[in-house]
């Protein structure tokens, strides 16, 4: 490991890249600056630690508030922790989904590490699982080991990666060998399955409405997600995490005051009618699902299901099937016990599993990568 790298020389580093690229911005209404580091893990920052979590941030995660934290410790390793402010207690009260979350940045690591000829030795949880909340205690200690690691064809999907909101084309449904490619790319220490069975399929489009339609309809869970949306390149760039409505349309609607985080939480506005209805056909138009199951529902699971779904997402990219998870259903507030009750019933989840994740599968247009913070704005001191 060479040349110990500070924060205050990333950041510097940081700085710089967005100089270069400022003088293009205002050509278009698309959040350039906030997508930047898509472009900036492939590029590298010169010290493995950060090239490796480079491309770990760009993990999927709830609501995208990328809550991890991460202090670098000597020259070869790093401690992940979770900001605690970019929690989502109202949808996700056990903080289950946001662990899931952890579980696919660390897979990111892992990786992208042996991509550059690292094994990444992970210690989960060193100071004890967190339960009921997370706290400040870590989600994981990494250490960067100089190795000769089997790299991973996964890894080169990362880039390409997308979560896809769009709505899915019904006359196409992804083939036998598609669902078994992506439920094999899932680690053995959980249970993955698929299904494109139409009677199956109808029953879950039906649940994933319902279950979205009391999310929306519940005003404290709709606010959650209202709260942290942007609209239009400038809030986007601003801030670059939570749920982002990009694009010239989105901007010009915004600009002309129809489409605003206000009017979407006005149940009377024509805002809150579309952002139900767009949701609403989404979840009518998945053609097949993938979901995971977990005998236990221990913090350690979570992060095994983490690892699992990103790894099957990055396995569907491969095949160009469209990848959306549709957790509405498994959330676990009170008012959606029934909808939660419904799914694992109709998933077979007994004896105390534990569905952790549904995902609708399908074909759609290209969608651009989700707003990411940048690498510097991660790092924290000892």
């Amino acid at each position: 490991m060479t040349g110990h790298v500070t924060r205050r020389r990333i950041l510097l580093t940081g700085a710089g890249a967005v100089v270069i690229l400022g003088g293009g911005w205002g050509l278009t209404r698309e959040p350039k600056q906030a997508r930047a580091p898509w472009r900036q893990a492939s590029e590298g920052f010169g010290d493995p630690r950060l090239d490796v979590l480079a491309y770990a941030i760009l993990a999927p995660n709830p609501h995208n508030m990328q809550p991890w934290r991460i202090r670098l410790d000597g020259d070869d390793s790093f401690t992940v922790f979770c900001d605690l402010t970019r929690m989502l207690p109202e949808t996700d009260p056990p903080n289950r989904q946001i662990t899931i979350g952890f579980g696919c940045f660390l897979e990111l690591v892992r990786q992208a590490a042996a991509e550059k000829g690292f094994r990444a030795k992970f210690d989960y949880f060193p100071e004890g699982e967190p339960f009921p909340l997370l706290d400040q205690r870590p989600i994981a200690h990494v250490k960067l080991i100089k190795d000769a690691p089997a790299r991973e064809p996964l890894f080169s999907e990362v880039l390409s990666r997308r979560t896809n909101r769009l709505v899915f084309n019904l006359a196409q449904t992804p083939s036998g060998d598609d669902l078994a490619a992506i439920t094999g790319a899932a680690a053995s220490s959980v249970f993955p399955d698929a299904s494109s069975d139409s009677p199956l399929v109808q029953n879950l489009r039906d649940l994933t409405v319902n279950a979205w339609r009391l999310e929306w309809a519940t005003p404290r869970t709709r606010r959650e997600s209202i709260d942290v949306t942007r609209i239009g390149k400038s809030e986007i760039n601003e801030k670059p995490y939570g749920l982002a409505l990009a694009g010239a349309p989105m901007d010009a609607l915004h600009g002309v005051g129809l489409l605003t985080t206000e009017k979407m939480d006005d149940t009377g506005a024509t805002a809150y009618q579309q952002s139900l209805s767009f949701y609403e056909k989404a979840c009518e138009t998945a053609t097949a699902f993938t979901w995971i199951k977990t005998t236990t529902n221990s913090r350690r699971d979570q992060l095994e299901t983490g690892r699992a779904w990103v790894r099957m997402q990055l396995a569907a990219t491969g095949r160009n099937v469209a990848f959306h998870p549709l957790s509405q259903a498994l959330q676990e507030f009170p008012e959606m016990r029934e909808h939660y009750e419904r799914i694992h019933k109709l998933l077979d989840a007994e004896n105390g599993e534990t569905v952790q994740m549904l995902t609708r599968l399908g074909y759609a247009s290209a969608t651009p990568p989700s707003p990411r913070e940048p690498l510097t704005a991660k790092l924290i001191e000892g």
